[in-house]
Parts: structure tokens; C-alpha cells; sequence
């Protein structure tokens, strides 16, 4: 099994993508940081979620603000009342030792060897290769859900241009991107066309599953006008089951830092000489632009119901 670190900032999807991720990982710690709800709230979320499902992980409490911004507001109306559906009393706390410091410690014990798998904002990323510069060239491989680039009219989902865990904190987006870290980037583009309904997640009888998921497969139905919740984080950890069910395009990627296209991500669209170039020196980076959403679909039900 692959060794990961496992980034969230956990609302209900990001909930799907750590049950998948416990089926087929070896997951050595999950990391918290602010988002779809405070890291107050991460932290109990995914102490919670994991009592429930039999994961037995260290939790850490990551970044609970911006880079550079001021801390928005989270998302309840997508994620409900604590980020989970509002359906479980959650007795946990916040409390967890520090995210920065095992992410750092965890890639010195284990170079070469460790993903780190962001599905939330990239703060905590940005915050521990700024503080342990030496890691970078040790760490196998990032894989983040964020950003849109525009297939298939998938622009943005906070915005107009922007995705949410990019618009979140897009200094440390940017950074992270620009930083010599290989990084695989699952956007929209191909989170929005895997999508399970609810006959599906009732077919796995699990019933944590089943109880988080009522309130995003409403505000799919109402807000989006489509049937069925977009899977969006747990593509992350399809992308390393089945690389190769993702096409792949290679380009170094901007991030959009303020402005009303705050946290747009932009990729090279061609290579035309430029007086002042925004992507000269940055690193080319891999973009999941198709996927075979059928393949994706199919595996992530299969493994759950293992």
C-alpha cells in the first residue's frame, strides 16, 4: 500500500475520500487545517468519522487561517451544522499536537516514500515547506483536489473562476504550485463528472456514509440542479489506485492571488515569448483535465463495500 498523509479539512466529501482512502492506503497520520469548517472542527470531524468507520490514525490540528487573507466563512450550507450533516453528537474536542510539525517529522522518517494527499485548503502545505525547506526533494508526491481550468465550462464553484479550496488560500496555493514539488491537480474538471446517487450510497449499507451524505445530496438537487453529490476529494485517491484512468496534461500553474478572479488557477496555454512571462521558472506540474468516470465510479463502490 501507498503511504500517505491525508490533508482535510473534512466536510462530508472529504469524509467519502478518507473511507476510500482507509480501504486502500497505508495512512499514517490525518492532518487538519480550516475550510469547509473551522479546524476546531476538523479536528473533532475527523476523530469522529474516523471512530465510526474503524480507522485507527493519529489526528493533528493544522493552519486555522490564511496565509495572507482573512479567515471566510465555512461552508454549512453545503457540508450542514458541523461539516458531517449535522446527524451525529460529536463528543471530541479540537485538540490534536501539531500538523506542521508531523508533516515535516513524517517526511525526514520516510524520504521518497510519502504522498501527501491535500483535499482542503494548501496552508498547511505551504506553511511546512516554508519551515522545513529540506523536505521538498523528499516527498514523492502531493495530490491535491482544487482548482478549475475551464473543460467542460468547469470554471469555478465559489466564483465564477475560482474552486473553493483554491479561492480558500490562494497564496499558499500558488506557492505550493510554484514550489519544486511534484504535484498531480484534480480540479473540477474532472471532480464534477463523477457523481453517486443515492441508490448507490444505500446499496453499500453504510450507514455513516448514508446519514452524512442526505445533506449534500440536497443541496446537489436544489443548488445545482443535479442528481447525485460530485465525489470532488475522492478522486484523489482514485488518481493514485488508477493513474491511468485520468488524462493528463502537463503545464506549470498560477493562482489568481486577489482581484475579482481571486483563487482562478491558470495553466500555460501556449508557449509564445512574453516581456513579462507569469509562468517563466515555474515548475510543470500534472493536471487530470478527462477521466473514465464510469472506472471511477465503479471502483471507489467496490472498495467500500469490501
Amino acid at each position: 500500500m501507498q503511504k500517505i498523509i491525508f490533508d482535510t479539512d473534512i466536510g462530508v466529501d472529504d469524509a467519502f475520500a478518507l473511507a476510500y482512502a482507509a480501504k486502500s492506503m497505508d495512512i499514517l497520520g490525518v492532518t487538519t487545517v480550516f475550510g469547509n469548517v473551522p479546524v476546531e472542527q476538523a479536528v473533532s470531524n475527523a476523530r469522529l468519522f474516523s471512530q465510526k468507520i474503524g480507522l485507527d490514525v493519529p489526528i493533528y490540528r493544522g493552519s486555522s487561517r490564511p496565509l495572507a487573507l482573512a479567515p471566510s466563512a465555512p461552508a454549512w450550507d453545503v457540508h450542514g451544522a458541523d461539516g458531517l450533516g449535522g446527524v451525529f453528537d460529536n463528543p471530541w474536542n479540537g485538540a490534536a499536537d501539531n500538523a506542521i510539525h508531523f508533516i515535516i517529522n513524517s517526511v525526514r522518517a520516510h524520504p521518497d516514500e510519502l504522498t501527501l494527499v491535500a483535499i482542503g485548503p494548501l496552508t498547511n502545505i505551504a506553511l511546512a515547506i516554508n519551515q522545513a525547506p529540506d523536505i521538498v526533494p523528499q516527498i514523492k508526491q502531493l495530490v491535491i483536489m482544487g482548482g478549475a481550468f475551464g473543460t467542460l465550462g468547469n470554471s469555478g464553484n465559489v466564483t465564477p473562476f475560482a474552486e473553493f479550496n483554491i479561492w480558500k488560500d490562494p497564496h499558499a496555493a500558488d506557492q505550493v504550485l510554484n514550489s519544486a514539488l511534484p504535484v498531480v491537480v484534480l480540479p473540477l474538471d474532472v471532480t464534477h463528472r463523477v457523481r453517486v446517487s443515492g441508490d448507490d450510497i444505500r446499496a453499500l449499507r453504510h450507514p455513516v456514509l448514508e446519514a452524512i451524505s442526505r445533506s449534500y445530496l440536497q443541496y446537489s438537487l436544489e443548488k445545482e440542479g443535479v442528481e447525485g453529490m460530485a465525489l470532488h476529494d475522492t478522486l484523489t485517491i482514485a488518481w493514485l489506485n488508477h493513474p491511468s484512468w485520468f488524462g493528463i496534461t502537463e503545464s506549470p500553474v498560477r493562482v489568481v492571488t486577489d482581484g475579482i478572479s481571486r483563487g482562478q488557477t491558470l495553466r500555460q496555454l501556449n508557449s509564445v515569448a512574453s516581456c513579462d512571462d507569469p509562468f517563466a521558472g515555474c515548475r510543470v506540474q500534472k493536471l487530470c483535465l478527462s477521466v473514465e468516470a464510469e472506472k471511477v465510479k465503479k471502483h471507489f463502490l467496490d472498495t467500500l463495500r469490501r
